[in-house]
């Protein structure tokens, strides 16, 4: 179905009002030299036929067959003014009517003695000249508009095509294709080539940015693991029941997964992890995931079904958003399993717009009332959905608290092969 704001028809509609433009100042100037031509030629008619019967007049002294003898009163007021105008006898006075009842006649009026001359001459050819004229012009415009019309759509048409490849790749790299390019190898420069080229330099210098952040983030994450597992091992030696002591195990703890999840994330964003799939009872799976987790209010399990997936990345899935609604979130915090879909629930402020919006971000926890933390366990979830060919999506429940849902797909047999999006 043609969409009336895509650019090929803007620019059909463009050409069409120019032609048009065009068509009417021609189809004006033609109109007014064709009257003009008309006007002087009935002129000329009159004033040679009113000299004609002045002649005969004045060798016969009766009025000609071909003119008409008045007095003065009953000329036309129009031509009795012109009449009034001249400066001498003999010349001739003009006037063209337009109006009924006397349409489209030229009169020629001469004063002979006390009396007046009159001729009439009839337009009306060259008036219907004139309107077959303004009705050939406008033909020939419609006509024209039928055919430039469609022949300027077809032409914006290769325009057309390389705008949507352009847009095609640039949702592709938005969807993390991120070697995708435009590229228009053998065409000419314009405008279109000069932007394709743009952003593919633009995408080749993200990509390289994101290589190197990814790169940096293992480097960083593997370098940090010998000396932290030496500080595991110096934190295991300190006296138990020591405050200063315990302070250093639990930072410690706290350092070291947050080492893991980086390396975890490096992992993620390579693209280098391989969903495991097998049978698993989903439900019984969720249950004893938030068995061993502690601190979830109520867990309700209804119609699931046997999934072929990843239990070990299901597992990690709900084991982070169930600890987001408990660290960030509110009591009280509720898992329900339904089919192949999990959600997770929490009473507390809800998910800030930012990450709604764009999804979660490493690092970034958005809202103050949403506590503190580095943002990490939302986007490991979000890219073990990915792994796992699952949709991951986040909303703000009516009544308050956010809601983490994810929904698994079923492979009756063998990999997956077309990831869902995830969001």
């Amino acid at each position: 179905m043609p969409q009336p704001r895509a650019l090929r028809w803007k620019i059909a509609a463009l050409t069409a009002a120019a032609c048009c433009a065009v068509a009417t100042v021609i189809g004006l100037l033609v109109h007014q030299s064709t009257q003009d031509h008309g006007q002087r030629a009935g002129r000329d008619r009159a004033v040679t036929q009113l000299h004609a019967a002045e002649q005969e007049y004045a060798r016969t002294g009766e009025r000609p067959a071909a003119a008409d003898l008045m007095t003065r009163d009953e000329v036309p007021a129009p031509l009795a003014r012109d009449l009034a105008g001249l400066g001498r006898s003999g010349e001739y006075a003009l006037w063209y009517d337009e109006k009924p009842p006397n349409w489209y006649w030229m009169w020629a009026a001469v004063s002979v003695g006390d009396k007046v001359l009159v001729v009439r001459t009839d337009m009306s050819a060259e008036v219907r000249g004139l309107q077959l004229l303004d009705r050939s012009i406008v033909k020939a415009v419609l006509a024209a508009l039928a055919v430039v019309v469609p022949l300027a759509a077809l032409a914006t048409e290769p325009i057309n095509r390389r705008l949507r490849h352009g847009a095609r790749t640039a949702r592709k790299i938005a969807d993390g294709d991120l070697d995708a390019r435009i590229g228009h190898p053998g065409r000419a420069r314009d405008e279109i080539t000069e932007m394709s080229t743009a952003m593919d330099v633009m995408a080749a210098a993200l990509q390289q940015r994101l290589e190197s952040e990814r790169r940096f983030t293992a480097d960083v994450a593997h370098e940090l693991r010998t000396p932290l597992m030496g500080l595991v091992t110096a934190a295991g030696l300190l006296p138990e029941h020591d405050e200063a002591a315990d302070l250093v195990r639990t930072e410690v703890r706290t350092l070291r997964g947050l080492t893991e999840d980086l390396l975890e994330i490096s992992r993620l964003d390579a693209g280098v992890e391989q969903a495991r799939l097998d049978e698993v009872p989903l439900g019984e799976l969720v249950t004893d995931v938030v068995r061993r987790l502690g601190g979830v209010d109520d867990v309700c399990v209804r119609g699931t079904d046997v999934v072929r997936t990843d239990p070990r990345r299901v597992e990690r899935v709900v084991t982070n958003l169930v600890t987001n609604a408990q660290r960030h979130g509110a009591a009280p915090v509720q898992v329900t399993v339904t089919g192949t879909r999990i959600a997770v629930r929490d009473h507390g402020p809800g998910f800030p717009a930012d990450l709604l919006a764009h999804g979660p971000q490493r690092f970034r926890t958005e809202a103050a009332e949403r506590g503190r933390g580095h943002g990490l366990g939302l986007t490991i979830a979000l890219g073990q959905a990915a792994v796992l060919g699952a949709r991951l999506t986040f909303a703000n429940a009516p009544d308050g608290g956010a809601i983490a849902t994810l929904d698994l797909c079923r492979y009756p047999t063998g990999e997956p092969t077309d990831k869902p999006p995830v969001s």
